[in-house]
Parts: structure tokens; sequence; C-alpha cells
């Protein structure tokens, strides 16, 4: 028989975080890279009115 012996599963919230904004950055690079600064930030602001409009849709 199985021991029913059931462990917490590990907490991947600080790689998950790290992780991502690795991705980001390295977006940031490409697009820098391919078509300018001002695509950086026009991406960059539009993550950010995303986020904002996501938590004002919850609250």
């Amino acid at each position: 028989m199985r021991d029913n012996n059931v462990t917490e599963a590990p907490n991947y919230t600080n790689a998950a975080l790290i992780m991502g904004c690795v991705n980001l950055v390295w977006i940031f690079m490409v697009l820098w890279a391919v078509f300018g600064f001002h695509i950086v930030l026009a991406t960059g602001w539009a993550i950010n009115w995303l986020i904002t409009r996501l938590l004002v849709r919850r609250a």
C-alpha cells in the first residue's frame, strides 16, 4: 500500500518572478535592437496600462 504522506508543494514564486523579469528584459532588448527605443517605451507603456486596467477591474 502507498503511504499518504503528502508534503507541501515547493514555492516557486520567486523563481517565476525572476524568470519573468529576465524574459521581459531580453524581449525589450530585441525590440530595441530591431525597432528602436520608442517601440520599447510604447510597449512598456502598453503593458503598464494593461496591468492597471486589470487592477481596476478586480477592485
